[in-house]
C-alpha cells in the first residue's frame, strides 16, 4: 500500500457537494476539479451504458488537466419503465417526475470510474439501486419540491434530506449509491490502486 506521504494527488471529478460530502468521509486528502462535459444521452443508448460513459468521460476530462493523478468520476441516471429520467431542472419537471414514479419502482444507475494517470488505466463499476416511491397526493409531492427543491438530482428525490420522506423502500448493495458516489465500491477500486485506510 502507498503511504499517505507519497500517495498520488486524488481528484474528485464533480461539481456536485453531495459527492464531495461522500469521499470527505473516508479521510483521504483529495481536491476537487468540475469536469466541462456534455452529458446529454445518445441516441438509443442504455441507462446503464450513459452512466458508464459519463463517469468515465468525466474523469478522463479531469485527467487531462492533472497528469499522474488518480480521478474519480461518477454519473447517475434515473430510469422507469426503460427510460432515463434527468435531472429536473425546475419545479414542473419535478412534480411531473414525482407523479410519474409516485407508487412505483425506480431503478437509479451509479456508475463510477476512477481513472489512475500512473497507469493510464481504469476501473469502472454500476451500482444499481431500486427505489420504490410512495403513492403520495400531489399536494404533498409540491410542498416537498417546495421545501428541498431537489431540481438537481435525478428523479427529483434527495434521499440524504427530506427526500427520504416520499421513499417506501430502497434496495441496494451501497447506501452510498443513491446519493451520487458508491463507497463500497470505491474504496475497493482505490484499494486496488494502492492507498490504504487505516495505519497503526
Amino acid at each position: 500500500m502507498i503511504p499517505t506521504s507519497t500517495a498520488p494527488r486524488l481528484i474528485l471529478a464533480s461539481g456536485s457537494a453531495y459527492r464531495r460530502e461522500l469521499l470527505e468521509r473516508l479521510r483521504l486528502p483529495f481536491d476537487v476539479l468540475a469536469p466541462d462535459i456534455d452529458e446529454t444521452p445518445l441516441d438509443g443508448e442504455l441507462p446503464e451504458a450513459t452512466a458508464l460513459r459519463l463517469a468515465r468521460a468525466k474523469a478522463e476530462a479531469v485527467a487531462a488537466r492533472a497528469p499522474g493523478s488518480v480521478v474519480i468520476g461518477s454519473d447517475q441516471v434515473a430510469t422507469l419503465d426503460g427510460a432515463q429520467i434527468g435531472k429536473p431542472g425546475n419545479h414542473a419537471n419535478a412534480l411531473l417526475q414525482l407523479q410519474t414514479m409516485r407508487g412505483r419502482r425506480v431503478m437509479f444507475h451509479t456508475a463510477l470510474c476512477l481513472w489512475d494517470g500512473r497507469t493510464g488505466t481504469a476501473q469502472v463499476e454500476n451500482v444499481q439501486t431500486f427505489v420504490t416511491v410512495r403513492d403520495l397526493p400531489d399536494a404533498e409531492l409540491d410542498a416537498y419540491l417546495r421545501i428541498e427543491q431537489p431540481y438537481d438530482c435525478a428523479g427529483s428525490a434527495k434521499n440524504e434530506a427530506l427526500g427520504i420522506a416520499i421513499l417506501e423502500r430502497i434496495d441496494s448493495s451501497d447506501p452510498t449509491a443513491l446519493t451520487g458516489l458508491p463507497l463500497i465500491a470505491l474504496t475497493g477500486m482505490l484499494r486496488r490502486a494502492g492507498f490504504t485506510f487505516f495505519q497503526s
